[in-house]
């Protein structure tokens, strides 16, 4: 699917501005980065995914909407043409970070969709946020909306290999499948709780060089 001749040029002049909308999140990911490794003892962000779709896949999203393949259609129903996907160390992590990002006063939350604590039926577990961030220009503000999805690297696994499967089987994966991807999002799931416990175990048994914290991390 593809935009006509007409629409691709100005769809193309759009992801420029789309890309720069995304620039303005990497670069609040960046300080906040620099900010958890030098002023906490602790930095919950492992690496930072990005990406602008593509203007094939802006077509094919609005012919699948049922929505004329036009650069005003891609820009008036589309929330997720610029993307951002943050990997976290822990589950714990994913609402600490949308919180701080909820915090910037120029950024406006459109929409949150919380996968982690109520996941969808085939497991995928993420924390979905559309956030409204500003772009000035020499002649002219504009505010654009960027996906941002935060989850752990299990999580990043299990989804990765979910859209492989699907797109092997063009989205008719089999029942058996599905049924064993689902139980892996669930151990997925408790093993990213028992290496979070894991951590805070060692943790308390480091700052605090206590035994009887020892003697618990042992006994499990």
């Amino acid at each position: 699917m593809l935009f006509p001749p007409g629409e691709f040029a100005k769809i193309k002049e759009h992801l420029i501005i789309y890309t720069c909308a995304l620039k303005n999140i990497s670069m609040r990911f960046d300080i906040l980065l620099e900010d958890f490794s030098n002023f906490h003892i602790y930095n919950p962000i492992e690496h930072i995914k990005t990406r602008v779709k593509s203007p094939e896949s802006i077509a094919e999203k609005l012919h699948r909407q049922n929505f004329p393949i036009t650069a005003e259609n891609a820009r008036k129903y589309l929330t997720d043409i610029a993307g951002m996907r943050c990997i976290c160390s822990y589950a714990k992590d994913i609402a600490y970070i949308a919180d701080v990002l909820r915090q910037q006063p120029d950024i406006t939350v459109l929409s949150e969709k919380d996968y982690v604590t109520k996941p969808k039926p085939s497991g995928y577990r993420s924390y979905h946020l559309i956030l409204e961030v500003p772009i000035y220009l020499t002649d002219r503000a504009e505010c654009l909306p960027v996906e941002v999805q935060i989850r752990t690297q299990a999580m990043d696994f299990w989804a990765s290999l979910e859209h492989k499967v699907k797109y092997k089987y063009k989205n008719k994966m089999p029942e058996h499948i599905s049924s064993e991807l689902v139980e892996c999002a669930e151990k997925i799931a408790d093993l990213d709780n028992r290496m979070y416990l894991i951590q805070e175990i060692v943790d308390m048994a480091y700052l605090h060089k206590d035994a009887t914290v020892d003697r618990i991390f042992n006994s499990r």
